[in-house]
């Protein structure tokens, strides 16, 4: 649930903080006092688009926070893990920030991160319902999304298995298709693939072979002071009067004392392995010396070869090893080329397997689809019924498709005839704006149970509704609240009559000519005249206050009997 909320430089609210409950919140007040607002931030704060136009005139930028409490073993502790994000008893907070400029800075239990991760735990947090989703109803490419989440237990496992399929169908068909290209495309490829290949073997590379190449050039180059520094050392160490001679004499001398004084002899010691050591150099010395050799004929091969391996890496890859991968992987690509026609019919050979194990695939999943629309449609009747819908008929339909598609064999619609004796249409051109309000209302009474969202808002979708039918609505959505915290905006007074919290939003100027946001948690007295105040539509009269604790106590037994019932 969402506990604590808190905004700041949002529009025209300036800083506001509200602490929430479980059940039902309704916020009502005058038209532009700013409770949509309210849900907008909320919709930021659950990664929703965002845009300079926010922040508060006058300020650098709007900051939105909001504290959630989740059950250990909700979804979305689990993602957060995979990022790296740890929650303490469940706790998470949300934190959105959006610049002047525009620019928005996302963070989840105080780690940065970026506004796709903050979508998908906002989505699994906070489901929000407004005018928009009255769209996405109309929208039939979004029903078979509504049926699959329905039935997910059944439907998915062979809606994972038909993708699998099809993501090998559409790779094969790729390949097959690449096969079919332009015979001239192929000739000039396999020209040049050839001429590639030529180049490369033709240079016989060894992996590392530069590297040697270069160490060699390197001494070369340096010929004239390779050769004048180890003559120099080894006429140092070696001549008679050199460093040889004076380390053998001092090695002499401590002998000849060494078992006088028993410190002395690991001094001594230490100067003959010094003397050893020294003329093992000396002898390396004199060998390396005598076996330099400066030949230009073979710097300029080398300076050649190197050319020729400098060349070759610029076209093929940084390294020989690279180059040589290369080769290989042209290699396979020329012989895909020469034996194209066995290739092409080991691919068809594939790809009609494929196909055949996804039409089967496709034909299950499409069985399993209709087997649950048959019983989404009863669910959805059962709830349009209690929405005083009664006879409003639901069918979904499947259109078979021409080709396979990432979704399955078929275009999967819902049709409804709201009146009898009217044969069933697209829901896109039946449902007027209050009999979509009622049917997504019915669609997220049958959803809420399985969608596992901790917070529920309805953003007015209660417009274009009124008598019986508001009353039905407003218990629909107070019976959603016993599973789920929901928020509700709302100008209906059956659906204030039912909260379990009201809060009142009002606008006013202050002396600095500046309109700022209030709200105000209403007690039972001032819900009463709220109530009220929705009837009349303009002041509480006797009569309207009457009506107001009618409806308040009517929606107090409902409550009572929909807790009773559940227990």
């Amino acid at each position: 649930m969402l506990a604590e909320l808190s905004i700041k430089n949002f529009a025209i609210i300036e800083q506001m903080s509200l602490s929430f409950e479980t059940g039902l919140t309704v916020f009502t007040g005058e038209t532009g006092a700013g409770k949509s607002i309210i849900i907008d931030a909320i919709q930021l704060l659950a990664g929703g688009r965002g845009s300079a136009e926010f922040v508060r005139y006058g300020e650098k930028k709007a900051e939105i926070e909001g504290l959630f409490f989740v059950d250990d073993e909700h979804r979305v502790i689990s993602m957060l893990a995979e990022h790296g994000i740890e929650t303490t008893e469940g706790t998470i907070v949300l934190q959105r920030d959006i610049s002047h400029t525009g620019k928005s800075i996302c963070r989840i239990n105080h780690k940065l991160v970026t506004l796709s991760i903050l979508r998908s735990v906002g989505a699994m947090l906070i489901d929000i319902h407004g005018q928009h989703e009255h769209q996405s109803l109309m929208q039939k490419e979004n029903h078979s999304v509504l049926l699959d989440n329905f039935g997910k237990d059944s439907i998915q496992p062979a809606l994972t298995k038909y993708e699998a399929l099809y993501d090998t169908y559409t790779k094969l068909k790729l390949k097959q298709k690449r096969f079919l290209e332009n015979e001239q495309k192929m000739a000039h490829r396999l020209d040049l693939i050839r001429y590639q290949l030529k180049e490369i073997y033709d240079a016989d590379l060894t992996v590392d072979e530069d590297v040697h190449l270069e160490d060699e050039k390197l001494k070369l180059s340096n010929y004239e002071k390779l050769y004048d520094a180890l003559g120099s050392a080894y006429e140092e160490l070696s001549q008679e009067n050199g460093g040889l001679y004076w380390v053998a004499n001092a090695m002499k001398h401590l002998e000849d004392v060494s078992g006088i004084d028993k410190e002395l002899h690991s001094i001594y010691e230490a100067v003959a392995n010094s003397f050893y050591v020294l003329e093992d150099v000396v002898f390396q010395l004199k060998n390396k010396w005598d076996s330099l050799e400066f030949d230009p004929e073979r710097l300029n091969t080398i300076e050649n070869r190197l050319n020729l391996i400098t060349n070759l890496k610029r076209k093929y890859g940084g390294t020989i090893q690279e180059i040589i991968n290369y080769a290989k992987k042209i290699e396979t690509e020329l012989d895909s080329i020469t034996n194209r026609e066995q290739h092409l019919a080991k691919i068809e050979e594939n790809l009609q397997k494929i196909t055949d194990q996804l039409q089967t695939t496709g034909e299950k999943l499409r069985r399993i689809r209709k087997q649950v629309a048959k019983t989404l449609s009863t669910y959805i009747q059962k709830e349009l019924k209690s929405l005083h819908m009664d006879k409003t008929k639901v069918n979904i339909q499947f259109s078979p498709l021409d080709n396979y598609t990432k979704n399955g064999l078929d275009e999967i619609e819902f049709y409804i005839s709201t009146n009898p004796g009217e044969p069933l249409k697209p829901l896109a051109k039946i449902a007027s704006g209050g009999e979509l309000s009622r049917i997504m209302l019915a669609l997220k009474t049958i959803f809420s149970n399985n969608e596992g969202t901790t917070s529920i808002i309805f953003d007015e979708v209660d417009t274009g509704v009124g008598g019986r039918v508001a009353q039905a609505m407003a218990e629909k959505i107070q019976k959603l609240s016993l599973t789920s915290q929901v928020f509700c905006i709302t100008h209906l007074p059956q659906v204030a009559a039912t909260a379990d919290h009201h809060l009142f939003i009002s606008k006013q100027t202050t002396d600095e000519n500046r309109t700022i946001t209030n709200v105000i948690r209403l007690n039972a007295d001032e819900k009463v005249k709220e109530v009220a105040r929705m009837i009349s539509g303009v002041k509480m009269t006797n009569l309207t206050k009457q009506h107001a604790e009618e409806l308040i106590e009517l929606a107090s037994k409902i409550k009572h009997n929909s807790r009773k019932a559940i227990q």
